[in-house]
């Protein structure tokens, strides 16, 4: 084996606790969709032995990362994973920008988010609801396709590099795109205009219009959207519905070039 062999090989062995890693991050993750659940519930959810998710779930309480009902024996997201969560926003600048996204609510009535890209799927960092009985909720921490939310599509529209997506994508509605091809000539005329829209292709009788929002080097890092019900979300109210969210993508990029760190 010549040199350069072994240091190829070396390299796509996996590195040591790696796997105790992924699998602590998916068990933190399970709670994402339930409040509470016991070491055997997150083993099922998981596809976990009982024994593993018992071992890992210790070893977060022991760390504050989850908190423990001793009565019921269902565990929680705990004190620690409440304050890095919280430094996590500050850090951001998320907290501190909630103000102008209050305020696009309140012009609009409808619902606000701001999300970031992880992977293929757009993370809500912050949900505002909108104050109509009929609306659209997702509560912060929810996770979106890339390609079938307006959030996602100024992410990739406006990020740097190319979009690396797979050929087909998944199919949510009949309005979903499905193709990569589909989705670059849309994202092609979301640059032209500087928003995106999401025309019920997540969730049919939704949508939704988004702008990017960037950091003090000029880098996108965000995207915040307007979302509703289609039926107030026709074409005669959307150009000003856009006009509002771009108004605030470009306030909340001042807002965040001038906070520290920004």
């Amino acid at each position: 084996m010549t040199e350069e062999s072994g240091a190829h090989g070396a390299a796509e062995r996996p590195k040591p606790g790696t796997q105790s890693v992924d699998r602590a991050i998916a068990v933190l993750r399970s709670f994402e969709g339930v409040a509470r659940q016991t070491p055997t519930e997150v083993a099922h959810r998981l596809g976990l032995s009982v024994s593993t998710a018992h071992r890992i779930v210790r070893a977060l309480h022991d760390t504050g990362m989850l908190g423990r009902d001793a009565l019921s024996d269902r565990y929680y997201l705990g004190p620690t994973a409440a304050i890095l969560g919280r430094l996590a926003l500050e850090r951001m600048g998320a907290t501190l920008l909630q103000p102008e996204l209050s305020a696009l609510r309140d012009g609009t009535g409808e619902a606000v988010s701001l999300g970031v890209r992880v992977g293929d799927e757009v993370a809500v960092l912050l949900h505002l609801p909108s104050a109509h009985p009929l609306r659209y909720d997702q509560p912060p921490g929810a996770r979106n396709p890339i390609h079938g939310c307006a959030m996602g599509k100024a992410l990739l529209a406006f990020e740097d590099g190319v979009v690396t997506l797979p050929e087909r994508l998944p199919r949510y509605t009949p309005s979903t795109l499905t193709t990569r091809a589909e989705l670059e000539g849309d994202l092609a005329r979301v640059r032209q205009r500087g928003f995106s829209l999401n025309e019920e292709e997540r969730i049919v009788g939704v949508r939704a219009v988004a702008a990017p929002v960037r950091d003090g080097s000029g880098r996108v890092f965000a995207a915040v959207a307007l979302q509703g019900p289609a039926v107030r979300f026709g074409a005669d109210r959307m150009p000003a519905l856009a006009e509002a969210v771009l108004a605030a993508a470009d306030r909340l990029t001042a807002l965040h070039r001038h906070l520290p760190g920004g």
